[in-house]
């Protein structure tokens, strides 16, 4: 069986478990757990000779392997010591970051400060780009992702909300990454020697629980981790401690249980049955042995379900203001008919095959989500636009809407409005400040030389004759996040026509 067939069998969305490989495979400034020990050591002492005096002290020779956590354990320790003695050194901007936040009544590490500081940029490799660009499709279709990864690539990518620590406990799963050995935003929590692991293990266990909520009802698709890595192997031990080994349970978890290994070169699509020893029983799993991560995406972002990642999200968001005592009413009918009109309606049929629909009454709300609709081709969403009215002074951005959903019956009408209010808002006079030699939006937005209540129109007027970057735009719009002045709808409704005329 190949990995579309394979992947087209899931009935739920699945969970992506991302390990160090994902990150080593992207970003030109990511370490395996043994090269960032390597890389910190040499950075300390000037040379490799201290971290192979230590990586001596924590090899097992029973097994043939090293305690690469109590090698943490050792370096941490060193690193403490000897940056703490030499106050302005090489490492001064470290010991000036540890004791502002001291001053500020955080208790934190300096060793991992440092290991924050180095992981914190993301040099992404060029010739991966493309890759990382189908593998932020592919998120539309998936419920969550967990990794033991501490950089931000998963949640750049992917633009899912990042979460560390107990507020795991506390999120909406869908649309999340779980970075559950902590992120470089938060240096304090990062999990990395012997007692971070302990600790761990002792306080995680509602964290853990969570998790195996997840795996047991979602499938899972393991990336950039190795067959005998510890990290699957305890995942495995864990759910099999709750879960027979040969009950009907059991089985369905191995169905939706897939390990993606790397293997240099290799083009293979098809799936293989692999055994693996966990606590003395054999488990026989699902594996995936290719370096064409490109189709494995693509597969995973033409899985197709009744309902999309995104509405669940939104109907979870909503129900959370329900429970947590939030304003919204609910009125529970039969028959859609029966309710009025309010803001926000959520209805849950009572037919033999349920459906789910998150739907507005008013073209507001799809401006404000105008983003995440296009980036999650939420058709449904779309095809409400036929539904509403659109008064044609309003700026409504229907070009992109049409591109997911090309039979509209507003469609034309509304782009005809579009183009029209496009052009009766260009400004020629506007051109009085090209002298200046702005080039881009934040240049505008901080010109002395040009009046407040004309750099919303320059914008427009450069954007308009193709003279700034339309990613500029987007980045500005996604920063002043939807806030529904006529300024923001009318750039809106500006790039949304020159990214999607044609």
């Amino acid at each position: 069986m190949d990995i579309f067939d394979f992947i087209n069998n899931y009935k739920n969305h699945p969970v992506l478990f991302i390990g160090t490989g994902f990150s080593l495979r992207y970003l030109s400034n990511s370490y395996s757990w043994e090269g960032l020990l390597k890389k910190i050591a040499f950075e300390l002492k000037g040379n490799n000779e201290f971290f192979h005096d230590l990586k001596g002290q924590v090899y097992d020779r029973r097994s043939g392997t090293y305690d690469f956590m109590r090698l943490a354990s050792l370096l941490q320790e060193e690193f403490n010591n000897q940056i703490s003695a030499d106050r302005n050194g090489k490492f001064k901007e470290i010991n000036d970051e540890y004791y502002n936040k001291s001053d500020e009544g955080i208790t934190s590490d300096k060793f991992k400060i440092y290991i924050s500081k180095l992981l914190n940029e993301l040099n992404i490799k060029e010739e991966k780009r493309e890759e990382l660009e189908v593998f932020n499709l592919l998120s539309k279709n998936i419920s969550s992702i967990i990794t033991t990864n501490y950089d931000n690539l998963i949640e750049v990518v992917t633009e899912f909300d990042p979460l560390v620590g107990n507020n795991i406990l506390l999120s909406n799963p869908y649309g999340s990454v779980y970075k559950i050995h902590g992120s470089v935003e938060n240096p304090e929590e990062l999990v990395f020697t012997s007692d971070d692991y302990s600790e761990f293990d002792q306080r995680y266990d509602l964290i853990r629980a969570q998790l195996i909520s997840l795996f047991v009802h979602n499938p899972i698709v393991f990336i950039g981790y190795s067959v005998n890595d510890v990290n699957i192997k305890k995942i495995l031990s864990t759910i099999y401690k709750y879960v027979q080994l040969n009950s009907t349970q059991a089985e369905l978890i191995r169905n939706n249980f897939l390990l993606v290994e790397y293997q240099e070169g290799s083009d293979s699509l098809e799936i293989l049955d692999h055994d693996i020893d966990v606590d003395g029983n054999t488990l026989r799993i699902n594996k995936l042995k290719t370096d064409n991560y490109i189709e494995l995406y693509r597969a995973l972002e033409s899985l197709s379900l009744p309902v999309s990642t995104y509405e669940i999200r939104r109907v979870l968001d909503n129900v959370k203001d329900i429970t947590s005592g939030g304003t919204i009413k609910v009125s529970i009918a039969d028959d859609i008919d029966q309710l009025k009109n309010s803001e926000r309606i959520l209805a849950i049929s009572p037919k033999s095959k349920p459906t789910i629909e998150y739907t507005y009454t008013d073209s507001s709300q799809l401006i404000i989500d105008y983003f995440e609709i296009i980036d999650n081709k939420s058709e449904n969403l779309v095809k409400l636009i036929d539904e509403f009215p659109v008064s044609r002074t309003h700026w409504f951005p229907i070009f992109g809407f049409a591109n997911i959903v090309p039979d509209l019956f507003k469609a034309e009408t509304l782009k005809t409005q579009q183009r029209t209010k496009l052009a009766n808002n260009f400004k020629t006079n506007m051109s009085r400040f090209d002298s200046l030699g702005l080039k881009n939006i934040n240049e505008v937005l901080i010109a002395e030389n040009i009046p407040e209540s004309y750099k919303i129109e320059y914008i427009f007027y450069k954007i308009y004759n193709n003279s700034f970057d339309l990613d500029d735009l987007k980045e500005y719009l996604l920063k002043i996040n939807g806030d529904l002045d006529s300024n923001y709808k009318k750039l809106l409704c500006l790039y949304d026509f020159k990214k999607y005329e044609n």
